[in-house]
């Protein structure tokens, strides 16, 4: 089984011109996902360097938060990597006035998706990671 990730925006940029070994971005959507509950008309299924989303920094809970890596909980660096990538890129969409939200699914999972709401003006990049059956939709504000 495996995390995977799907993404929506506002913006009709081609994702996959960032696409890199850490993170692709891909229009074709397994059907089995639930892009019905995705906000917004572009859709994209982001991978990962291992195909599926899960070499992302990922979490069960959100009880810890967001947050940098810590020691006590150790996180392969090429999955930090990708975080930051993917942070990095809606940062971008977002100060271009578009919209972007994401649902992190486990594999086969179906609901619930409960909403986040995520600043990313009061996270820095190293500190974001996503939780396992979460739906965000990201703003910038600070």
């Amino acid at each position: 089984m495996c995390y995977e990730l799907i993404l929506s925006t506002t913006s009709d940029e081609d994702l996959s011109q960032y696409n890199r070994e850490e993170i692709r971005f891909n229009q074709n959507v397994p059907d089995y996902l639930p892009v019905n509950r995705l906000l917004y008309p572009n859709q994209w299924y982001v991978g990962s360097r291992t195909g599926c989303s899960c070499s992302f920094r990922h979490l069960y809970e959100p009880d810890l938060g967001f947050s940098i890596p810590e020691d006590w909980f150790p996180e392969e660096e090429s999955d930090i990597e990708a975080t930051q990538i993917f942070v990095r890129l809606v940062r971008s969409l977002l100060a271009k006035g578009e919209n972007v939200d994401c649902i992190d699914s486990w594999h086969g999972n179906k609901e619930p998706f409960p909403p986040m709401s995520v600043n990313l003006g009061q996270i820095q990049d190293g500190e974001f990671r996503f939780f396992e059956n979460y739906h965000f939709d990201f703003s910038i504000n600070t």
